[in-house]
């Protein structure tokens, strides 16, 4: 089985959760053998993956369903999650809905992350096979690393054993940093960081004012990659992560890889696969999150819940993700196959 594994415009999107599952394909499809190739010249291909939605996307697509391609859309974008996000977004959503409403409705067969977001597209009515199979993540990758720890604290001025609260993602109010700002508020002697950066001419004017006016323990590094962002999971007191609408959220997946406490707020996307108070904690509002994280800076975490929030990072590992997508593949091919025999 030959693939072509298309992400448009892969070096600008890199630094997005796009770009980090475009580097979890590609290691989950070596694992599994699959022979892929990311440029749509270098066939013949048997599959194509289609992960963007943008007007060289719909010429890839176009261009393998007229060479008898089955082409599979990679369903990371819904109309639930684009609400709230960008500077102008009423006035984009409805080119964003018709990108998607392109893509979907075409393709063959459609992946997506989670059972959420799997109900969501099935929702749609473009009668796809759609089939929910997770970002994945290297669990080997956030092993801990005491060096990596040392390196963030020097790195930030952090006083060994102090403690820290991250967040991590774009500056959209989607992802709750208004939220995020008002907790921080109720705990000034104790660090508040938000890694992600989005450029000022793309940010909503309430974020850029919010930014400006933001509690003084909140820090806003920018984003932060490797050791650094490894260091920061792997000390923090917890990733709280107040978004209110995702496909999946790898920075979750992420802080379950290192073992860091986890509070995230009580939406769909995050069931059935994360129980409160079993691998992760939830809340529904910024009193929640206050008394949670309260908790956290008293008391810590309970290592069995650390202990079953790795458990569930490991059944995401990149391995089984990557024998996942070879049996979609296989089935989106056989589908194909049949339906135009």
């Amino acid at each position: 089985m030959r693939v072509l594994l298309y992400f448009e415009d892969a070096n600008g999107i890199k630094n997005s959760g796009i770009g980090r599952a475009r580097s979890h394909q590609m290691r989950a499809l070596k694992s599994a053998g699959i022979d892929f190739s990311e440029n749509p010249k270098d066939g013949p291909f048997d599959l194509a993956h289609i992960n963007t939605l943008w007007a060289k996307s719909h010429r890839v697509l176009r261009n393998c369903q007229k060479q008898g391609i089955p082409v599979i859309v990679h369903g990371h974008s819904t109309y639930e999650d684009f609400r709230r996000s960008f500077r102008c977004w009423k006035m984009i959503e409805p080119t964003f809905d018709r990108q998607i409403r392109y893509m979907y409705s075409r393709a063959d067969y459609i992946i997506t992350p989670t059972p959420y977001s799997r109900d969501l597209i099935d929702g749609y009515g473009f009668h796809k096979k759609v089939v929910a199979i997770s970002n994945g993540i290297d669990c080997q990758e956030y092993q801990e690393d005491l060096e990596a720890q040392k390196e963030f604290r020097e790195t930030f001025g952090l006083k060994e054993g102090e403690p820290f609260v991250m967040g991590v993602g774009f500056p959209f109010e989607r992802k709750g940093i208004l939220d995020y700002f008002e907790v921080a508020k109720h705990f000034p002697n104790v660090k508040f960081f938000w890694f992600g950066h989005l450029a000022g001419i793309l940010t909503q004017e309430k974020i850029l004012k919010a930014i400006r006016h933001k509690p003084a323990n909140v820090i806003l590094p920018g984003y932060v990659k490797g050791r650094l962002i490894h260091g920061a999971y792997q000390t923090a007191t917890c990733l709280f992560f107040p978004s209110y609408e995702e496909t999946e959220g790898i920075v979750v997946l992420e802080a379950l890889a290192s073992h860091c406490p986890l509070l995230v707020r009580d939406i769909g996307v995050y069931h059935p696969w994360l129980q409160d108070g079993v691998n992760a904690h939830f809340g529904k509002t910024n009193d929640d999150f206050v008394k949670t994280i309260d908790a956290f800076l008293k008391n810590g975490e309970n290592q069995a819940i650390l202990d079953a929030g790795y458990a569930v990072a490991q059944e995401r590992s990149l391995t089984k993700i990557g024998e996942q997508l070879k049996g979609a593949y296989e089935d989106a091919i056989n589908l194909y196959h049949e339906k135009h025999q």
